[in-house]
């Protein structure tokens, strides 16, 4: 299935996935390239030196194109740009806009960009400064998450710029992405989906909670990091809820402390990283911790396996998924799926279609 997306990044389906931090390893991402799909490394979590190994154990595994989700307000944001433009990487993603500066550089070295945005207006500026091509996230995506469904922000995204659209939140199966292409997209990510792969490096034990989760399992709070974070509830996330300023405060620091262990960063470059995530939001200190901690929660769910004491990210579409494919079952049976769509639909020919009001 060819579309302004596969056209644009090289890739056989027009289907992404996500970079998640500490899920989307060079396991998964090169697993989802030879699927087909472009897979895309999560480098938040990662040191400089450990994204260039990545990439290269990456391109070890397949030929096929692939992505780096990058920080672009992250302090060493300069030093991963390099090390896509040194390693040819195909695609630049990022969860906040880059700078016209910073696209411009990527471009000039040949990197397709890609910011994901939830809402119209930053669709609009980073097609103004340049951007390939952009992923519009709704409300029904994992982590981080806005208020507007899919369903309503992504027709406001395709019929405002002229770049290929990617949607995203929601999706996980072929009649899925039929609908999206219906909208006007090019194309779906999928980040829940791809985490419930068994080529996901996610524990089993984490991902047997995905499974028996249900739609209303799948909830936002701000308890983690003070912003609107999509995932499963848990007793931690009740307790995070309950504590008072004090407690999350002190927990903050000390997961923040051992985040920057684990990164490399100083506290100097944490505090930068948390003024960039405070501009423009109404953040109290307690909560730039707070979101310094959130990467520690993570990785304590996604990578020592603690349902109890981690954050589980999730879309909604947690509640709907029941198997573990392959990636490689899984992209092809999201194909098979948007194909035997596509058929019934021209099955029902003009006569069976209601008459024009």
């Amino acid at each position: 299935m060819e579309t302004a997306l596969t056209r644009l990044v090289g890739v056989r389906h027009p289907i992404v996935q996500t970079g998640m931090g500490w899920v989307a390893g060079p396991r998964l991402v090169s697993a989802a390239a030879e699927a087909g799909a472009l897979g895309v490394l999560a480098s938040a979590t990662m040191t400089v030196d450990r994204l260039r190994e990545a990439v290269r154990e990456v391109r070890s595994r397949t030929s096929a194109p692939f992505g780096v989700n990058l920080r672009a307000d992250a302090a060493d944001a300069g030093d991963r740009v390099r090390v896509v433009l040194d390693e040819g990487v195909r695609v630049a993603s990022f969860a906040l806009a880059p700078s016209p500066e910073l696209i411009a550089e990527l471009k000039e070295g040949g990197v397709v960009v890609i910011p994901s945005v939830g809402a119209r207006r930053h669709a609009e500026k980073v097609a103004a400064w340049g951007a390939d091509a952009v992923i519009v996230q709704g409300g029904e995506g994992g982590g981080h998450t806005g208020e507007v469904a899919t369903t309503v922000l992504l027709p406001q995204v395709v019929d405002a710029v002229d770049i290929p659209v990617v949607a995203a939140g929601g999706f996980f199966d072929g009649r899925g992405l039929v609908a999206a292409l219906a909208y006007g997209a090019a194309g779906v990510a999928m980040g829940t989906r791809f985490l419930l792969t068994s080529d996901s490096p996610v524990p089993e034990a984490v991902k047997a909670r995905y499974l028996a989760a249900t739609v209303r399992d799948v909830t936002v709070t701000r308890a983690v990091d003070g912003l609107p974070h999509r995932m499963l509830r848990t007793a931690l996330v009740d307790a995070l809820e309950d504590a008072g300023r004090a407690g999350a405060l002190v927990r903050a620091v000390r997961h923040a402390a051992g985040f920057r262990k684990l990164s490399g960063l100083s506290w100097r470059e944490m505090v930068r990283d948390g003024l960039a995530m405070r501009h423009g939001r109404d953040l109290a200190w307690s909560q730039v911790l707070l979101a310094a901690n959130t990467p520690m929660l993570l990785r304590s769910a996604m990578v020592e396996g603690r349902t109890d004491a981690g954050v589980m990210a999730a879309g909604q579409v947690a509640g709907v998924i029941d198997d573990l494919p392959s990636c490689a079952e899984l992209v092809a049976r999201i194909m098979r799926e948007a194909e035997e769509t596509l058929a019934s639909l021209d099955r029902l020919g003009p006569a069976r279609r209601p008459p024009a009001a």
